[in-house]
């Protein structure tokens, strides 16, 4: 029987976003670390399953996936101590060159991603140029039918204005050229997040993501 992520989970994390300053935190360390294990667990089950489809993530460590609950505050506005989220990032990171997946549990906010995030300009650049080759079979990636049903197109944000220099006005390609970062989300209702079968669940998206995956990773091989 897989791990599954607890309704006490979701309670602290609601208390937290209610609660946020150190104090409270502190005098509920435990309820932390409780939903921390937690969440531990569950990702050891899902990185588990997930490698059964892809090899590289069985090489992970849980507890390096799971990202700190403490926020780094020195160059922001918002001095709120704590996220309000549990994340995990399952080979997907900002700068990295390498497509990923992504995990992010919050009640009422959670959601599954995969892709490149926000890639340094060399990576977009190699990636971009993918697409521009190779068209068609990307085209054949996103547009297939179980692909369509959970991520009916590529997340838009930042999306530039005009075709990128070194690149064709012309490009048939053009519209996804445009875009800084090549992602897909699933947006998850918090009874999917709490089902029984979440692991099996959430490894059958994530594998759907994986073709988009290889050909975003093609350049770096």
């Amino acid at each position: 029987m897989s791990a599954t992520i607890s309704t006490k989970t979701f309670d602290f994390l609601k208390k937290l976003t209610k609660n946020n300053n150190r104090e409270w935190f502190n005098e509920n360390k435990n309820l932390y670390t409780e939903s921390q294990g937690n969440m531990i667990a569950f990702l050891e089950d899902l990185i588990n399953e997930m490698g059964e489809f892809d090899q590289d993530l069985a090489k992970l460590d849980a507890k390096k996936a799971l990202f700190r609950i403490y926020r780094d505050t020195r160059f922001s506005k918002d001095k709120i101590p704590y996220k309000t989220n549990f994340g995990a990032s399952l080979g997907m990171g900002k700068g990295s060159q390498k497509g990923g997946y992504y995990l992010h549990t919050e009640p009422g906010k959670s959601f599954l991603a995969g892709g490149i995030y926000m890639p340094e300009s060399s990576v977009l650049k190699d990636v971009r140029k993918e697409i521009s080759l190779y068209g068609d079979d990307f085209l054949k990636i996103i547009n297939n039918k179980d692909f369509k049903k959970y991520f009916p197109e590529l997340d838009q944000a930042d999306k530039l204005k005009k075709v990128p220099q070194g690149f064709e006005k012309e490009d048939p390609m053009g519209e996804l050229l445009k875009l800084k970062s090549f992602i897909v989300v699933y947006n998850l209702k918090d009874e999917e997040v709490l089902d029984k079968s979440a692991v099996k669940n959430m490894t059958e998206i994530f594998k759907v993501m994986k073709p988009f995956n290889d050909f975003l990773n093609t350049p770096f091989q």
